[in-house]
This record gives structure tokens, C-alpha cells and sequence, in this order.
């Protein structure tokens, strides 16, 4: 193994938990989060020499995120293609977890702005840090955020959003 294999095993093993909860919060899907989580880091391998020597944790977060907004776009487009018989509606989870009904709430902002709402309240990231995973600008990331609040209050009521939020992850 060479000296730049044995640096990309490193990083995996020592960040694989941390990126696999942004993958699981980018789209709401444990299956989908591992999917996401091992394109992210064979995206990372191939780049591995130029990523390396900056810093490859934001740059595979970067490319989650992109493939999970990717991938919801994908989903978008196959649903309003029309179908003989209707999909399945998924059932509310009767579930009174604070948990399950924030990632309900999460599944259904859009791609964007549960991106924004990831990168800046489960990642800690600044608003800055958040404009340069999404490669967006930083007025972006505010309207965004504030769209996806005010959603989320919508879903989950007033008072309970910011509570929920920070339970969620403790």
C-alpha cells in the first residue's frame, strides 16, 4: 500500500461516521446516505493527490451534498413523469420521536435548502463555510436557511423547531 493509499484509509476511518450522518441528513435514507457516503469517497480517491494536500473533509462533504441535490433532482423529474397506476403514498409515521418527525420535515424541503439547513445547524459550519461546500454565494445560504426555517415552523410548529433541532443531534 502506498503512502498516499495508506493517508485516503486514514481519513476514511477516521471521518467515515461524521460524513455518513451528513450523507443521512443531505437525504433522509440510511441506504441512500451509505450509496451517497462511497461515490463521495471514490470521487475523493481519484482526486486524492490534489485533494489531500488541502483540507479533503469539506471537499467530500461538498460532493455529498451535490450528488444528494443531484439525485433529488432525478427523483423530481421521475415523478412528474405520469405513471399508469399512482405510487404508493407513504404513510405519517405515528412515531412521536422528535427525531423521526424532523427528518419527516427535512424530507420534504427541497434539496437546497436541506442542504443549507445540514451544513449549518448539524455541522456547526458558518454561513461562509456553508457558501463554499454549496458553491453558492453567502445571500444565497441566508435565504435559503431562512426559506427552510420558515418551513420547518410551518411543519413542525413555532416553539418546537429549534428545540427539535437541537435534540436532534445530542
Amino acid at each position: 500500500m502506498s503512502g498516499s493509499e495508506h493517508d485516503f484509509g486514514a481519513f476514511v476511518a477516521a471521518r467515515a461516521t461524521t460524513l455518513l450522518r451528513v450523507a443521512y441528513l443531505a437525504c433522509g435514507d440510511q441506504a441512500e446516505a451509505e450509496d451517497l457516503l462511497q461515490t463521495a469517497l471514490e470521487r475523493t480517491y481519484r482526486n486524492w493527490d490534489r485533494v489531500q494536500h488541502d483540507s479533503p473533509e469539506p471537499y467530500v462533504r461538498r460532493v455529498i451534498i451535490n450528488a444528494a441535490i443531484s439525485r433529488a433532482r432525478r427523483r423530481a423529474i421521475l415523478n412528474i413523469i405520469p405513471m399508469r397506476v399512482p405510487p404508493e403514498t407513504r404513510a405519517r409515521s405515528a412515531d412521536v420521536d422528535l427525531r423521526h418527525v424532523l427528518m419527516e420535515a427535512l424530507r420534504d424541503l427541497p434539496p437546497r435548502q436541506r442542504a443549507v439547513i445540514v451544513l449549518r445547524y448539524w455541522e456547526d459550519l458558518s454561513e461562509t463555510q456553508t457558501a463554499e461546500v454549496l458553491g453558492c454565494t453567502l445571500g444565497t445560504v441566508k435565504s435559503q436557511a431562512s426559506k427552510a426555517m420558515a418551513k420547518l415552523r410551518t411543519a413542525l410548529g413555532e416553539a418546537s423547531v429549534e428545540g427539535v433541532i437541537g435534540n436532534a443531534h445530542a
